[in-house]
């Protein structure tokens, strides 16, 4: 079955970002709706910092939400490297959502040991309502490198050789990541070109095993898109 993927472009990082906004908060809505709770991926990365950095400012009903990281480095706590420093300096540490509902993954300990810890956090609340991802130059995604195997049926996965510092880390695994209600990718930057170009020609990139029911919303900027072919869904 082929995967439905919605292309969507926009002028720069900033308006993905708004856009990216936008979507979450009204996925949340209509999750605390039909559920009474919200349970959202949250990715690294500068785009999805600024979308952080927008949440920070709105009014939502933060205490149904608990958010969940698609991936981190194994790196001290507090380390400015982090995904979770910069989720929490860029909008946690305002206090809006209880600490208990932000589930951190423990990447400061032995990363087996944490990747079994954390997969049994992640079973109990499959599927999520949104996973937030990007993707890199090469076309990774969370902590999925191009080249690696993992064994398909680990929901969370120790990373020991990852191509970019640092080496170890933990990730999501694209049987936990593929199982939400919708899935939101943001995609900025020239350097993006050649991932966008081969993930759209069907090239096995880590980003080309996801999926999911509702199909996969991609949002790029001007730069990442690089003058391609107009989709024919653009925003």
């Amino acid at each position: 079955m082929t995967q439905t993927i919605r292309w969507s472009r926009f002028p720069d990082a900033d308006a993905v970002a708004g856009e990216a906004v936008q979507r979450i908060l009204h996925a949340a809505q209509v999750a605390i709706d039909r559920r009474g709770v919200f349970r959202m991926v949250l990715a690294g990365g500068s785009t999805p910092q600024k979308a952080y950095r927008l949440l920070s400012g709105c009014d939502a009903d933060w205490s149904r939400w608990h958010l969940y990281l698609g991936d981190e480095r194994c790196l001290p706590v507090g380390d400015a490297e982090r995904n979770s420093t910069m989720i929490a300096s860029a909008w946690l540490d305002k206090g809006q959502i209880p600490p208990e509902q932000v589930h951190w993954i423990p990447a400061e300990s032995d990363p087996g040991a944490a990747a079994q810890a954390y997969a049994a956090v992640v079973r109990d609340v499959l599927p999520f309502d949104l996973v937030l991802l990007g993707m890199g130059e090469d076309g990774h995604t969370a902590s999925l490198f191009p080249g690696q195997q993992h064994d398909p049926g680990q929901l969370v996965v120790a990373v020991d050789n990852a191509p970019k510092p640092p080496a170890r880390r933990i990730s999501l695994n694209f049987a936990a990541l593929n199982e939400t209600r919708m899935l939101l990718v943001l995609v900025t930057g020239a350097g993006k070109c050649t991932a966008i170009t081969d993930w759209r020609a069907g090239k096995a990139l880590p980003v080309a095993r996801l999926s999911c029911p509702a199909g996969i919303d991609v949002l790029l900027d001007n730069d990442a898109w690089c003058n391609q072919e107009e989709p024919p869904d653009a925003g």
